[in-house]
């Protein structure tokens, strides 16, 4: 078996704390007493709790990345649309504590500030670019007002899900779960929708309740 090198080990359980407990509840300290290593192990791979944020953000914004190359000018279906979805709520459960005090995160770590807003503006797009794909398929009625309103809709409930999600269970912050999000996203899109596609997409959110 492979041995994990101690400076993913940090990460993995940074992350885990950071999203249990919220970031600006966890030392250095509690890190390193979470390994059952020395603060001056933990401080050889990261001269600062900045550091370990930094360096999963960075991950955070690869997953993002990826995950955002929505092609242009290419049929999407709606399954393919419910899959997206899905893995991008996965991606913001897996980094939650970014998300969970969002605003305080960054104002503490402003080097984190454009690059964030950089990750919004791709959700946007990419969210344009699967409207854009149901449109020319004939299956999505919008206006270019009302396309414009939906895109901020869909970057508001994708970032500010995590949130409110965690209100409904403040004693466990562990116990969150892509599921509603995807619903609630699939709702927001559902009224552009007429026809089979409308019943198509209707089922499609049941299967994330």
């Amino acid at each position: 078996m492979k041995k994990i090198k101690t400076r993913d080990r940090i990460l993995d359980a940074s992350l885990s704390l950071f999203n249990g407990l919220g970031e600006p509840n966890v030392t250095t300290l509690l890190i390193s007493d979470e390994l059952d290593i020395s603060p001056g192990n933990l401080y050889y791979h990261f001269k600062s709790k900045g550091d370990i944020v930094s360096e999963l953000f960075d991950h955070y914004e690869a997953e993002m990345n990826d995950l955002l190359a929505v092609p242009e000018d290419t049929d999407i279906s709606l399954d393919q649309m419910g899959f997206f979805l899905h893995l991008l709520f996965e991606s913001v459960a897996r980094y939650r504590f970014l998300y969970q005090d969002l605003v305080n995160v960054l104002s503490r770590y402003d080097a984190l500030q454009n690059r964030f807003r950089r990750i919004l503006n791709r959700k946007q797009q990419a969210f344009g670019r699967l409207c854009d794909s149901f449109r020319r398929q004939g299956m999505m009625d919008i206006g270019e007002a009302q396309l414009e309103s939906l895109r901020e809709q869909l970057t508001l409930t994708i970032c500010y899900w995590s949130s409110f999600d965690s209100l409904s269970h403040l004693d466990n912050r562990d116990a969150v779960g892509p599921g509603r999000g995807v619903y609630q996203m699939l709702n927001l899109l559902m009224p552009y929708f007429t026809g089979p596609d409308r019943e198509e997409l209707a089922m499609i959110s049941q299967d994330y309740l």
